[in-house]
């Protein structure tokens, strides 16, 4: 046997005991015997560096160091998912797909770890990136580190697909947290406040070997690809056993919501008794054919929903009443509480949203208060203890005048918040105006963060978000912790933004209820930025999902001269206010007017390209047939009751070839 043979079978051997031991649970050899192997491994790969593998069962020690994490876009976004609480939800939730889906439908139930959501890319059995959650969108990739965790495998074993991504969850177990906050206590350290931040933040530790120190696990429950062969999300789950990666094996294949309750009944209490923090079952329509007809919301996938277990609730003392201004000016009143521990975190403060729920909950200053997380996320106060009132306790006289500018609020008729109409001068809304301009979803401007927004602010080189592309490197070098490196990215990344396309400037530009979503249909129907600023509100209601309130607002924004003047500077100064000549060539309005329903399984080009295509040729997409529907875009598998219902209101069916003809 040659050197490279030799490396080869040892790094094949320690995959296998890598394998044995962390995902099945059954060691064949003793910790010291794999401690040896190892070490001959390291000491050939030293001596012979031709033979580097990026995927060798020594990388798992670390070392690496990352100064800077690459943002990488992925290839299919990470959404989140809709909750629900009761039974009710539950069965609405069925209602709902099975207007939208034909015959059987089962249920895949899954415990929802509370971790760090990963997203694994995999080469032909090699893993070759692992990239945050982020914002959905795009996260940080972070392939030096996750390398480090056991349960991720390196090389994969049996059939597995060219090419693929899987998803998890990057978990710490209670017995390694726990041995990890004893030894931060005897080391006179701060003990780690929870598992769940703890992982997140050892996927952003610099050095690599002390992530590797870190009792990480991996727990994978989604594969995304083209062309891979399975049919259910229950069958990806074993397929993803049997190429090595740790799948849980608490899921369960049931038929009906009867079963899923039954699911989560045992799993509420039998939780406790697993390694991990887990917040509630994760339930998804099995069939993957239903999962693609069923499609997504702008937020989360319809076929998929997270019922949470009941919230920890705890009680303690409401010690004072503040109130936060948004970009927006809306005003927040938050609660600052005596400390307490709740669901594994210190909790401080909780939102009040609004005047209204203060006078309904009849909060005090002073009362004892009874707080429980919302979704196990946001800390809510959801009562008072009036046993512990105290007679002298004052109700609360809601707050009349802005507490960072002193102007006076306003409320409007039919709204919840009061707000601040201190547009021009209040300082939280000129710097939240602008962080929200720069955020990931917007301008995406790299090198400058919302600290360095507030600074900027402050030291008067900014009022607004069009002054930001008259900086000067010369004029933040002088700004605290701000090197000349960090200057020159700052200004680079800003210079960069002038390249984002017109839709997300328009999310960026901050008009009240303009979303992503509302963004992307006005920037589609007015192609630039001019059409909109003219538009009337009759006319900005008929666009596709526009209401009066979107059409008020954008109008309301427009009308300003303030902000008029702010949209020619951005022209001035290259940001991309209309869509491209290369995103308009390719879109037409060839099918204006014009509904279609998309069913079936498709040969030359997948559901999500068609549905894109009827978007770029002007048409209209819709999950259910109506009246209103066009066209049914039929493949094969078609379900019964749409086939029924279509002939019954006479829309017409045409195949995927008829369609493609259409908009040639």
């Amino acid at each position: 046997m040659n050197t490279e043979q030799h490396i080869n079978q040892l790094r094949e051997e320690l995959r296998q005991h890598n394998y044995n031991y962390y995902v099945l649970d059954a060691a064949v050899i003793s910790d010291y015997e794999f401690d040896m192997k190892l070490k001959v491994l390291q000491e050939l790969e030293e001596k012979h560096p031709e033979f580097y593998d990026s995927n060798s069962p020594t990388l798992r020690v670390g070392g690496e160091v990352t100064k800077n994490f690459e943002t990488v876009v992925h290839e299919e976004r990470m959404y989140s998912l809709d909750n629900s609480y009761s039974r009710e939800d539950l069965t609405d939730w069925e209602k709902r797909i099975r207007k939208l889906v034909d015959g059987e439908i089962k249920y895949t139930c899954e415990l929802k770890y509370d971790g760090a959501s990963i997203n694994l890319t995999y080469e032909e059995g090699a893993l070759v990136r692992a990239v945050t959650r982020g914002d959905g969108i795009q996260g940080d990739n972070v392939t030096t580190n996750v390398k480090t965790i056991n349960t991720v495998p390196l090389k994969l074993k049996g059939d597995f697909p060219a090419k693929f991504d899987i998803r998890g969850e990057i978990v710490l177990p209670h017995e390694g947290f726990i041995k990890m906050n004893e030894e931060r206590v005897a080391a006179g350290e701060e003990p780690y406040a929870n598992p769940r931040n703890t992982a997140s933040g050892s996927l952003k530790l610099q050095d690599s070997s002390e992530t590797a120190k870190r009792p990480l696990d991996c727990l994978l429950y989604s594969i995304k690809g083209n062309k891979l062969g399975i049919t259910t999300q229950y069958e990806s789950l074993g397929k993803a056993r049997d190429w090595g990666f740790k799948v849980p094996s608490e899921s369960k294949l049931v038929s009906s919501i009867d079963e899923v309750l039954e699911f989560i009944t045992y799993w509420d209490v039998h939780r406790h008794d697993l390694p991990y923090e887990t917040d509630g079952v994760v339930i998804k329509v099995n069939d993957l054919q239903q999962q693609e007809e069923l499609g997504y919301t702008a937020k989360a996938p319809r076929w998929a929903m997270a019922y949470k277990f009941k919230a920890e609730q705890v009680s303690t003392v409401l010690q004072e009443i503040t109130y936060q201004v948004g970009r927006t000016g809306a005003i927040t009143p938050v609660a600052n509480l005596e400390p307490v521990l709740l669901a594994g975190t210190t909790v401080k403060r909780a939102s009040l949203h609004n005047a209204d729920q203060i006078e309904k909950l009849d909060i005090r200053v002073g009362d004892t208060v009874f707080v429980e997380k919302g979704g196990e996320i946001i800390p809510k106060i959801i009562a008072v203890d009036f046993q512990k009132r105290a007679q002298s306790l004052q109700p609360t006289l809601y707050i009349t005048e802005c507490p960072e500018c002193q102007t006076t609020l306003k409320r409007k008729e039919g709204e919840a918040q009061h707000y601040c109409p201190n547009y021009k001068g209040c300082p939280p809304q000129i710097i939240g105006r602008i962080q929200h301009y720069i955020s990931r979803k917007a301008m995406d401007i790299e090198g400058l963060g919302g600290e360095t927004v507030a600074l900027l602010v402050k030291e008067g080189l900014i009022m607004n978000y069009a002054d930001l592309y008259e900086l000067k490197k010369e004029q933040v070098i002088p700004l605290e912790r701000m090197a000349e490196k960090s200057a020159e990215n700052l200004v680079a990344g800003i210079e960069k933004s002038k390249k984002i396309p017109f839709e997300r400037v328009l999310f960026a530009l901050g008009i009240r209820y303009v979303g992503e979503t509302v963004a992307k249909k006005l920037a589609k129907h007015y192609k630039f930025i001019d059409a909109i600023i003219t538009a009337s509100e009759e006319e900005l209601v008929n666009v596709d999902e526009i209401g009066i309130k979107i059409a008020q607002s954008v109008t309301e924004f427009f009308a300003s001269e303030e902000n008029k003047i702010l949209i020619d500077r951005l022209k001035q100064y290259g940001v991309q206010l209309e869509v491209s000549a290369e995103k308009l060539a390719n879109q037409t309005d060839t099918l204006q007017g014009q509904t279609f329903v998309v069913s079936g399984v498709f040969e030359k080009v997948s559901r999500n390209e068609l549905k894109k295509l009827i978007e770029d040729n002007g048409g209209k997409i819709s999950s259910s047939i109506s009246s209103k529907t066009s066209f049914i875009v039929a493949g094969d598998k078609m379900g019964p009751s749409k086939l029924e219902k279509a002939k019954a209101l006479e829309i017409p069916l045409i195949s995927e070839d008829e369609f493609l003809d259409k908009i040639k």
